[in-house]
């Protein structure tokens, strides 16, 4: 009779060990992983969408509009003449987007 109470008490106690654990891990998830994968996803959607003609913001506070695109680089006209490439994933945001026709 006294074994089979012991047995009951340890495997609550077990469930009561691992509901902490499960809840941290479902508040983890809701608060810090799924909204960096939304954050990621988005802005490799915005990396895929550039195109040229597009006016754009580097990492660095650059400021331009792109001339030439490839699947890894990208030339930006900071000026009349001044011509500066960068890694596509240089990229911060998309001031202005260029119109479909060019």
């Amino acid at each position: 009779m006294f074994v089979l109470t012991q047995q009951a008490a340890g495997g609550a106690s077990m469930w009561g060990t691992l509901v902490p654990f499960i809840a941290m891990f479902a508040i983890f998830y809701f608060l810090l992983i799924r909204p960096q994968q939304k954050r990621a996803k988005t802005r490799n959607m915005m990396l895929a969408n550039v195109k040229k003609g597009d006016k754009v913001v580097t990492i660095g506070g650059m400021h331009g509009k792109i001339v030439e695109l490839t699947d890894d680089t990208m030339v930006l006209l900071v000026n009349d003449s001044t011509r500066l490439t960068f890694n596509r994933s240089a990229i911060d945001s998309v001031v202005s987007s260029a119109p479909a026709g060019e």
